[in-house]
Formats: structure tokens, sequence, C-alpha cells
């Protein structure tokens, strides 16, 4: 499947090989491409989901996962894993607040998040459907591919360089 639409506009804005570097990325074979396009999409699907049947966008699920596992972490946890900036996991956090699925508990110098019986209910049941999702996404793959998949995403995680 190619990542680039095969069709080109006629008129003015028709290819011009003038306007195309001779440098350009191959992104039919550029892996950062097509990772980056995948996770768009996904993610995109997933908040098309989970907002109107849950109440919570693909930030707030992705903490809410995080603290499902790890709760009374910091913002500043949340941004190392998740890979978000401080302000989007601000913004998620007041607004789960509101809707009462994560509590604070807040000392001098941070505060700690952690979800509330209402949020860990709302995860077990978003949880069924992001499986659901994940196994929709792998239905052709076998499971020595899933796990083959699975080491080559853990390898490349490895090989990124944290810009802080």
């Amino acid at each position: 499947m190619s990542l680039r639409s095969k069709a080109r506009r006629p008129g003015p804005h028709a290819p011009d090989s003038t306007r195309i570097s001779a440098h350009a990325l191959d992104l039919d074979n550029y892996v950062p491409a097509y990772l980056t396009y995948l996770v768009g999409k996904i993610s995109n699907s997933a908040s098309a989901t989970y907002r109107p049947k849950f109440g919570v966008g693909i930030t707030d699920w992705r903490i809410m996962a995080l603290l499902a596992t790890e709760p009374w972490v910091s913002a500043g946890r949340v941004c190392d894993v998740i890979g978000l900036d401080k302000a989007a996991v601000s913004r998620s956090v007041r607004e789960m607040k509101k809707l009462g699925i994560v509590e604070a508990d807040e000392d001098q110098y941070r505060q700690l998040i952690a979800l509330t019986r209402k949020g860990l209910s709302l995860h077990d049941r978003i949880v069924k459907v992001s499986l659901e999702r994940e196994q929709q996404l792998l239905k052709n793959f076998s499971a020595a591919e899933r796990k083959l998949l699975i080491n080559f995403l853990s390898r490349m995680h490895a090989q990124v360089v944290d810009p802080t």
C-alpha cells in the first residue's frame, strides 16, 4: 500500500519537475513516515470511537491506561512514558478531574495522580474496546509475526534518542 496518493491534480497544480527535490524521501519506504501516518490513523480512529462512547479522547485514554498500571504518578512521569507535553497532560488531567475519573494528591513539590473508582471502572470498559481494536488491527498477523512486530518496535524504541 502506498502512503502517497497516486492521483495527480490537473491544471496549475500538476507535478512540476522543477518543484520536486532530487533528495526527496521515498515515503513508501521511509519507516518514520509509515509509523507517523499509522499512529495518526490509529489515534484519530480511537478518539472517534472513545469520545462519543465513553466521553474521553485519546490523550485521556493514554493517561488512564498508564494510571491503571502505575497509580499515583507525577505529570512528568506521564509525559515521559506517553511522550506528551506537560500542557496536554495538564489539560487532560484537569478535565478528567472534573469528570471524577482521576484524583490528585498534591504535596509541596508536585501533583501525583491516580484513577478514582469511577476512573477504574471506565478504564475497564474502554480496555475491552481497545483490545478489540488491537485484534482488528492485527487480524492478518500470526502469533509469531505479532511477537516479531513487538520485538522490532521495542528495538526501534530503544534506539530513539530522548531530546531532553
